[in-house]
């Protein structure tokens, strides 16, 4: 695997390393020794599945707080989709930056976003599916979210109008006094 910064403290494009001969190719989506040389000291807990039936469905902004604050390794498997990681960590240099990626199936890109980073994704293609593992377990209690569209961030999403969950939809702006997340 090849790890690449960027503008997100922290946060890596991941790009895998196929093996390939006449039968296929094969490579390593996960390998803790390989992580951890790149600086990232995660165990994951949990991995999720999703799949969204359309183009423009849109998932997120979502993260949980401590003692349940998580970590996340995302891949597209199926289709394509827009892969968005926003920094809310109160002393992160990089606090209130987002950065967008283009993730598919055919370019096997990952995304790891970290702890106190809201994470979601817009579907562009139909029968995107998306599989990330995450280091803490879900908790209710523990999930906040962001508004999509939220005029502090100013996120491009390339799809204008998204399909939500009602919940999603329902997601308030974030208030001038929001000082981010403590981990």
């Amino acid at each position: 695997m090849k790890f690449h910064e960027t503008d997100i403290q922290d946060a890596r494009l991941i790009n895998l390393n196929p093996f390939t001969d006449d039968r296929g190719w094969f490579a390593r989506a996960f390998c803790k020794n390989e992580f951890e040389a790149a600086g990232i000291l995660e165990d994951f807990v949990q991995t999720n599945h999703s799949h969204c039936f359309a183009r423009g469905t849109l998932r997120g902004l979502h993260y949980q707080v401590p003692p349940y604050a998580e970590s996340k390794l995302i891949r597209c498997t199926n289709g394509a989709i827009f892969d968005v990681v926003v920094d809310l960590r109160a002393l992160s240099p990089t606090f209130g930056r987002w950065l967008g990626f283009e993730l598919t199936a055919a370019n096997r890109n990952m995304v790891f976003c970290p702890a106190g980073c809201a994470h979601g994704y817009q579907a562009l293609t139909d029968g995107a599916e998306v599989i990330y593992q995450a280091s803490a377990f879900y908790s209710s209690e523990h999930e906040r979210q962001v508004r999509y569209d939220d005029p502090k961030l100013g996120i491009d999403w390339p799809i204008q109008k998204p399909i939500l969950s009602p919940k999603d939809a329902a997601t308030p702006l974030l208030t001038d006094d929001f000082q981010g997340v403590t981990l």
